[in-house]
């Protein structure tokens, strides 16, 4: 499928079938991962790859976050932070671009491989810390529950803004 097919048919999954994702999908979306650009690549994604169900069900019971839609996987996207590169101009932590990056182009991937995601930010990360028993070093960024879409998306999915409500030329008006 083409760029612009793909993104156009990516929506945020929130209801997924009771069906494994396999090993060889799995492996897939992680070289997507690793070819995803990083700044200096310096490559400082971790992805936990989740396919316990009691495990991510505990995400839910622990009160970390509501938002796991039964998946039968779940990647935890971080970034190392002795890894990530810092700009010198003000010590900013291009990390969290990093992993956004690589969280892109997970779902994208996604829906190349017949699969649907939805990018969870609505969680406590200190109970996600303590639940998935990530590293002091490592900042998780983004939730990404992945399996086979269940339900319909409707039509609110689809909705976008006109391009010039968000696109300036030359100079911000």
């Amino acid at each position: 499928m083409d760029f612009l097919e793909l993104v156009k048919k990516r929506y945020s999954c929130r209801g997924f079938k009771d069906i494994p994702v396999e090993e060889s999908k799995i492996e897939a979306l992680l070289e997507f991962a690793r070819l995803a650009p990083t700044a200096v690549n310096f490559q400082p994604q971790r992805i936990l790859v989740i396919t316990s169900k009691e495990k991510i069900k505990s995400l839910e019971t622990t009160g970390c976050t509501k938002f796991t839609f039964d998946a039968p996987l779940l990647m935890a996207v971080c970034y190392d932070k002795e890894v990530s590169w810092k700009r010198r101009f003000d010590g900013m932590d291009m990390g969290v671009v990093d992993a956004s990056i690589v969280t892109t182009h997970l779902m994208l991937g996604a829906v190349e491989l017949g699969l649907g995601s939805t990018w969870v930010g609505a969680f406590d990360p200190k109970i996600a810390e303590e639940v998935l028993d990530i590293p002091d070093n490592y900042e998780l960024v983004a939730l990404l529950p992945i399996g086979y879409p269940g339900v319909n998306p409707g039509n609110r999915h689809f909705e976008r803004n006109n391009i010039d409500d968000f696109s300036f030329r030359n100079e911000f008006e």
